[in-house]
């Protein structure tokens, strides 16, 4: 009888490997895209190498699939910036800047970054970048690598880290070594 429970426990452990092992890119991708909106807060650290300690910022993230985010920071001073599909509109003050995308390619590549991982746009993102999946459903890193060599000597790579359907975080590092991190937190409904 023993023999038959080990055999079992075995068996069972072989089917959770495999199961874990089959945790992919593509089902990464298929989870996050079932994500039609989503509101969640942020804090921000960004490291600038001419400054002694850390910009920080706090406030709040809207998505709403497959192209709008808005990212309304709240501290040190207002500012709003939506993207609407190939427009960013920035806000800060009294003042408003609106730019097309297209018209910044480096912008682009990097709006599409954020945008295709929450979109989970596979295609979108294989397009611009070498993508690095590392870790489990419950825990995972997204590396995304440039592929556009001017794209590369801004942004070196971004890194997103999430849990299940669910973007934790976005470090971006730049090829001047400043980098920023930004961590995520689901807001209460």
């Amino acid at each position: 009888m023993q023999t038959f429970f080990r055999s079992v426990a075995v068996w069972a452990l072989g089917c959770a490997a495999l199961t874990a092992h089959a945790w992919d890119l593509e089902q990464l991708m298929q989870s996050l895209a079932r994500n039609i909106s989503g509101r969640a807060t942020f804090t921000e650290q960004k490291f600038i190498a001419l400054l002694d300690k850390p910009v920080l910022s706090s406030g709040e993230l809207l998505y709403t699939a497959p192209d709008r985010l808005e990212k309304r920071t709240l501290l040190p001073k207002p500012e709003t910036l939506v993207l609407d599909h190939d427009t960013v509109t920035v806000e800060r003050g009294k003042r408003q800047y609106v730019l097309r995308v297209k018209d910044y390619p480096e912008l682009g590549v990097f709006v599409e970054s954020i945008r295709g991982t929450l979109a989970g746009d596979r295609a979108s993102l294989e397009r611009l970048y070498q993508l690095n999946l590392d870790g489990s459903e419950a825990r995972w890193t997204l590396v995304l690598r440039p592929l556009n060599p001017k794209m590369l000597a801004v942004v070196q790579r971004i890194t997103m880290q999430g849990e299940r359907a669910e973007l934790r975080s976005i470090e971006v590092e730049q090829a001047d070594k400043d980098r920023s991190v930004m961590r995520i937190d689901t807001a209460a409904p």
